[in-house]
This record gives C-alpha cells, sequence and structure tokens, in this order.
C-alpha cells in the first residue's frame, strides 16, 4: 500500500486525531508516541509507568508488527511474561530517516485502518 503524499498527510493525521479523541488528550500524538501504543496495544495489557527499557521493547514490538506487513518479520510467539516476540525474516534496506517515518506512518495508517475493520 503505497499512499500519494497528501492521502498519507491526510491519513496519518486523521488517525492521530482518533488516538487523542480516544485517550482524551490536548496535544496529537507524535510518531515515537504512536509507536509506544502499537507496542502496548500488541502487548495486550496496560500499567503504570513502564520502564525506559519496556518503553524501547514497546516500540520495537511496534516496528516490527508494521513491518511485517511487507513480509520482513514474522510473529513467534510471547514468552512466559506475555511479551510477543518477532523474528527478522528479511533484510531491509538502510533508508534516509523522512524515508523511514513516511513507511512508519503508512504502515500506522494501515494498522488503524486494520484495527477498525476488526470492530
Amino acid at each position: 500500500m503505497s499512499l500519494e503524499d497528501w492521502e498519507l498527510d491526510f491519513e496519518w493525521l486523521r488517525v492521530r486525531h482518533e488516538v487523542k479523541d480516544a485517550m482524551k488528550r490536548d496535544a496529537l500524538p507524535d510518531l515515537n508516541t504512536m509507536l509506544f501504543l502499537i507496542g502496548i496495544q500488541e502487548l495486550g495489557r496496560w500499567k503504570k509507568g513502564f520502564t525506559k527499557e519496556e518503553k524501547q521493547d514497546l516500540m520495537h514490538i511496534a516496528v516490527c508488527r508494521l513491518l511485517a506487513y511487507d513480509g520482513y518479520y514474522e510473529f513467534v510467539g510471547r514468552d512466559a511474561d506475555g511479551w510477543p516476540h518477532w523474528r527478522q525474516i528479511r533484510n531491509i534496506q538502510t533508508l534516509p530517516l523522512p524515508e523511514q517515518e513516511r513507511l512508519l506512518k503508512e504502515k500506522i495508517v494501515q494498522y488503524f485502518k486494520d484495527l477498525e475493520a476488526e470492530r
């Protein structure tokens, strides 16, 4: 799924507003916040106060989940604590930062469309 720039801008803003409203926040979430929230969604539970390492792990889980759309990662299961684990199955080419951000935004939009479809 490759979106035109204007489509991505529109859908990205729509998803951010949806999350802002759902969380009853004043500010729109940024890319890192969106990754953190997807990581929590994939973990399947919330707790007050994740450690810095857990926050990094949650963002990594989100990136793996999002890049699984393009076959870079596959889900291999959960550990004894219930944390999801992914295995890289294809090499990812290194992209310049703006292209990395665009790719992640596209995949986040796709992720939320999938969540909406499940409802």
